[in-house]
């Protein structure tokens, strides 16, 4: 598998989150970086490379750039779960990303808007629109999917810190808060490489963050596998 072929690059920063893929997948080859592994695999119907960031910015972005740089692929789907900020999601709904900003990238101090990487223009990281199109028509029974504003920095957020980081709602209007898809979508924009990022809800950011993170996480896990099903049937990759 390389550039002559079509792949499409899956991520997800936990076990969890690509167990489903690999499970569903037909294995063609793996290949360890770094302790990082990179599983090459069809999955309906195309070639993908499946790979585990691990959790955090950097991670994620390391991995991103490792996969564009070796595979070529001609889209990226970033995927897991997330905390709800948006009070009409309830856990198991999907939020895909409209947009991504990075909440912790705070230059204000030099006269940068909050989100805004200094001395650069880039702020807003918007998803590709065709696979944007794609996964808002999956059906999730009676769980909702919505394009929305995903927020990502490299703190889980509860009830405490969300008394004291009322910005994530009231200035950056964020629907979903994760560790991982706005530094994907940096790598993804700057590489020209169509993205999304497709988040299940695990937990509400609250008092009850933490429990319901480790009790739901295999569970809602599967809503974003619906997704990315339906984008890998159905995407063309945008020619």
């Amino acid at each position: 598998m390389g550039r002559h072929k079509k792949t499409i690059g899956i991520i997800g920063s936990m076990d969890a989150e690509i167990a489903q893929y690999l499970k569903n997948s037909e294995p063609e080859r793996t290949t360890d970086w770094n302790g990082i592994t990179f599983h090459e695999a069809g999955l309906f119907g195309k070639s993908t490379v499946i790979v585990k960031s691990g959790v955090g910015k950097v991670f994620a972005a390391m991995v991103c750039e490792r996969l564009i740089d070796i595979y070529g692929p001609v889209a990226v789907v970033f995927t897991g779960v997330a905390g709800a900020l948006n009070s009409e999601l309830d856990i198991g709904d999907v939020v895909l990303s409209k947009t991504c900003i990075q909440h912790d990238v705070d230059v204000q101090a030099l006269g940068f808007m909050r989100g805004t990487i200094p001395y650069t223009e880039l702020r807003e990281f918007k998803a590709d629109e065709k696979l944007l199109e794609i996964a808002q028509c999956t059906k999730l029974g009676s769980k909702k999917i919505i394009a929305g504003r995903i927020l990502t920095g490299d703190q889980f957020i509860t009830k405490k810190e969300m008394n004291e980081h009322k910005y994530l709602t009231d200035e950056l209007h964020g629907d979903a808060i994760e560790m991982e898809g706005g530094s994907i979508a940096q790598v993804c924009t700057l590489n020209k490489i169509p993205f999304i990022i497709v988040r299940t809800v695990s937990d509400r950011a609250d008092g009850t963050a933490a429990s319901d993170f480790n009790k739901f996480l295999p569970v809602v896990a599967r809503n974003s596998f619906d997704v990315v099903r339906n984008l890998l049937l159905n995407y063309r990759d945008g020619r």
